[in-house]
């Protein structure tokens, strides 16, 4: 076992970035319990279970798995800095917000949520392809399904999120008893044998802007603007990116600002323009205020 500890730019709160990233109590590949985040990671071809905790203003993590060198820790640390946005600064935000107060105080609310990122752009498309057309719920099932039928084994139960090397080998029909459809089966595989084969770089997409980004993405076939948006905020991190043919992050939106007429993309473009540049911040946000109206912040899971 290795143990070590990260200091997280300040504020931060695990709880809060942790439900970001699971959005649904069933989630198995990203676990919360309501003291510790737990995921298993691919690194090489080994997985390893990577444990977080907060204690004030350190996160205690320690990771578990076979043979482990101690080129592990870096690439943990990586990972986690990706996941959880430890190192991401949102001082201008805060005071931004300081100024509008409907804003401030959404964002008071969880103060110390951080942006965070899939493990992989391609974790993230993988997902974006996954949930399209279907309830968050619905999704979160088929990718718990796809994890635990394609990605490497930690222990029963525990499953790290496939990488493309698991999936470009498959055929789509081996993903229709998960739930997948002939169209998407195809296209995420598709995708991840583009990656192996060296046709396609989702990684390299960190340095171009939105824009670039997002003609290479709907340049994939299965690929729509719902799918790229929710890419640029939840895979590469471009905050200012509130995915707009989300419909249920319209209807958060809606709520929030108690709207009586609905939100279409075009609407909530104008809605959030005296916002502009923090739209996906928002979107975050307004995920949490959805799951804590539910119950969810007060408990934690498997």
């Amino acid at each position: 076992m290795i143990c070590f500890s990260l200091r997280p730019r300040m504020p931060f709160r695990l709880d809060a970035t942790a439900w970001a990233l699971r959005r649904r109590a069933m989630n198995a590949v990203d676990v919360w319990n309501g003291e510790t985040y737990r995921r298993v990671l691919a690194v090489g071809d080994k997985p390893v279970l990577v444990a977080v905790t907060q204690n004030a203003m350190i996160l205690d993590v320690t990771v578990a798995g076979k043979n482990l060198s101690p080129a592990v820790e870096q690439v943990v640390t990586v990972t986690l800095k990706r996941l959880l946005g430890i190192d991401v600064d949102l001082s201008e935000f805060y005071e931004f917000a300081s100024r509008h107060a409907r804003l401030d105080q959404l964002v008071e609310r969880f103060r110390g949520l951080k942006p965070p990122r899939f493990a992989s752009v391609f974790e993230c498309l993988a997902n974006g392809i996954t949930c399209q057309q279907l309830s968050l719920t619905v999704g979160i099932i088929f990718l718990n399904r796809l994890s635990e039928r394609c990605g490497l084994k930690f222990s029963p139960g525990m499953y790290a999120f496939p990488r493309p090397e698991d999936l470009a080998y498959l055929q789509p029909a081996d993903l229709r008893p998960l739930g997948y459809s002939g169209n998407k089966a195809r296209s995420m595989i598709g995708a991840a044998q583009a990656i192996v084969e060296g046709r396609l770089d989702l990684e390299e997409l960190t340095q171009l802007d939105n824009k670039e980004c997002f003609e290479r993405l709907v340049a994939i076939p299965g690929v729509g603007r719902w799918t790229a948006e929710y890419v640029l905020l939840r895979g590469l991190g471009r905050t200012s990116i509130f995915p707009g043919d989300d419909v249920g992050a319209r209807n958060n939106l809606e709520r929030w600002l108690r709207l009586r007429r609905k939100l279409d993309y075009e609407r909530v473009q104008q809605v959030l323009k005296k916002w502009k540049g923090y739209g996906g911040l928002i979107f975050l946000h307004l995920l949490l205020k959805s799951l804590e109206e539910a119950g969810c912040l007060d408990q934690g899971g498997p």
